[in-house]
């Protein structure tokens, strides 16, 4: 997957370790099937709890939008699935 969206000036402001954790899920998930997902989100969100590394529903936002750019309608819908789980899964 490429990695431009790292560079997108909006994520300027979120903590380093925020972007690295995030760029390891974005590549640990890009391998994963649709069955598989929800499992490894949960894994990921307990995981970044315990290391103290959450992120805000504005964050989400702003990383949301900086990975749906040129992306076809199929790959921004099957983003949008991944987080309305991970979205349930603050909830919980």
């Amino acid at each position: 997957m490429a990695q431009e969206w790292m560079n997108d000036p909006t994520l300027a402001g979120i903590d380093p370790a925020k972007m690295a954790l995030l760029n390891s899920l974005v590549q640990q998930g890009s391998k994963k099937n649709q069955n598989e997902m929800l499992a490894f989100l949960m894994s990921a969100a307990a995981n970044s709890k315990r290391n103290g590394l959450q992120f805000s529903p504005g964050e989400m936002d702003m990383i949301a939008k900086a990975l749906k750019k040129g992306k076809s309608r199929q790959e921004t819908a099957k983003m949008d699935r991944m987080l309305s789980m991970m979205k349930m899964l603050r909830r919980g």
